[in-house]
């Protein structure tokens, strides 16, 4: 069987894998629709290997790396989904109080990489909290469609709460400083960016490749934002226009890059929409511009 390279992939494969994570299609016509790219040796099976995410080999800082510090903590979001779960990760030894940073998942619950991710944030020098906003239909499931599947039964606006809650069970930690920022993907994204609408005291917000709040709502916003945009993600950037016309309307404090080439969910490793120079240049971004808004 030809060993496929990301070169090999045709564009309109990532798009149709964008519309079906993004739940626009279902499953079999996601097959469907792939076999047409099935050519010149590539099989339907082949491409859903090589397409689907990897989070046995993908992961950067394993669970019990012994620079950190991590635990499941459960917390409480009144306005939300009750009790929710999420992993706690901070530098081991730390000395003193850290400032905080909420990592936000995507559309599918708090799966290995964003675990990941988290524990990235905390080797960065923060205190991270990734919640599992799937905690009250009993958290992630092992597998992203199922995680689909689950988090579309789910209210976004009873989730947003969820990680509002995740804010103040940070910010009023004795381990926290009481500067926390939020850092989200896809749907994590557009929670990052309304928890900067909600919060007057977020401290940043890093939205990566997220939905924009309503433009009637942006003279709310307090927080720097550090925007992070895929060229090809013409689903996500129709509403970036509307949005920067707001922002520079309301003068509010802004960075946005447009990563050449990249397409939504470049930051994500475990896909080979991964782009590994857009993602190490985004996340090197995000770490300085936490340090810069979330130094005491």
């Amino acid at each position: 069987m030809k060993k496929l390279r990301k070169e090999d992939i045709d564009q309109g494969v990532f798009d149709l894998y964008d519309a079906y994570a993004h739940n626009q299609i279902d499953r079999r016509e996601f097959m469907n629709k792939l076999s047409s790219y099935a050519v010149g040796g590539i099989t339907v099976m082949s491409l859903m290997s090589f397409i689907m995410p990897d989070y046995v080999s993908k992961l950067q800082i394993t669970q019990d790396d012994p620079r950190l510090e991590t635990k499941y903590i459960t917390y409480n979001s009144p306005e939300g989904g009750g009790k929710i779960k999420g992993l706690l990760a901070m530098p081991a030894n730390a000395e003193g109080p850290l400032p905080g940073i909420v990592v936000v998942h995507e559309n599918r619950g708090l799966n290995p990489h964003i675990e990941d991710v988290c524990r990235r944030a905390a080797l960065a020098g923060f205190i991270a909290l990734a919640p599992d906003a799937l905690t009250p239909l009993g958290g992630y499931p092992g597998n992203d469609d199922d995680g689909r599947t689950l988090q579309r039964q789910r209210d976004r606006y009873k989730m947003l709460e969820d990680f509002i809650s995740a804010f103040n069970y940070l910010k009023s930690d004795e381990k926290c400083t009481g500067k926390v920022g939020v850092v989200g993907f896809c749907f994590g994204g557009w929670i990052s960016n309304m928890m900067a609408v909600r919060l007057p005291d977020l401290s940043a917000a890093v939205p990566f490749y997220g939905g924009q709040p309503p433009a009637e709502l942006v003279p709310e916003i307090q927080a720097p934002l550090l925007l992070q945009y895929a060229d090809l993600d013409k689903r996500v950037n129709e509403g970036w226009p509307a949005y920067e016309a707001a922002l520079l309307a309301a003068e509010k404090k802004y960075t946005v890059h447009f990563y050449p080439d990249a397409n939504h969910g470049f930051h994500n490793d475990t896909t080979p929409r991964y782009d590994e120079e857009a993602a190490k240049l985004a996340w090197e971004r995000t770490i300085t511009f936490f340090k810069q808004h979330l130094s005491s």
